[in-house]
């Protein structure tokens, strides 16, 4: 698990970043900060709907597309036809893709810093961000 500890408040978070305080961007950032993996926007507004929100696909998809540009989250896309979101918050880490059932396991003991040191050095090549995905059968499918 690399999620870090959070000890603060949803309104305080969306303030910081010049965001009015709604209904609808705290139920967001409250699932996104519970939730194990990165999730899609159907996922969000299952949760939502489930929670007695009337708030549509599109509005999601404004609140995603905010959160990111103010970065509080950033948008993955994992071979799908569709983008998931996670909290910018978060440790460092990859993600573990089970082309079986669609698990999605994050990984952190990566050390993809040494590799970045070493295209600076080989290649003179400033690495901004990157994005490592691996993909195979989780050991449920396995079985």
């Amino acid at each position: 698990m690399v999620r870090t500890a959070r000890q603060h408040d949803c309104k305080e978070e969306l303030r910081d970043v010049s965001l009015k305080v709604t209904p609808a961007r705290l139920a967001v950032l409250r699932l996104l900060e519970k939730e194990e993996g990165p999730i899609d926007v159907k996922t969000i507004v299952d949760y939502l709907r489930k929670q007695d929100s009337t708030v549509d696909q599109a509005t999601v998809f404004r609140i995603m597309n905010t959160f990111t540009d103010r970065g509080i989250t950033k948008k993955i896309q994992l071979h799908e036809s569709k983008f998931r979101y996670e909290l910018t918050s978060i440790a460092e880490h990859h993600h573990l893709i089970c082309t079986i059932c669609g698990k999605i396991e994050d990984i952190s003991d990566c050390n993809i810093e040494a590799l970045e040191r070493d295209i600076r050095k080989k290649k003179e090549f400033l690495v901004e961000s990157h994005s490592l995905e691996f993909f195979g059968v989780c050991n449920i499918c396995q079985s």
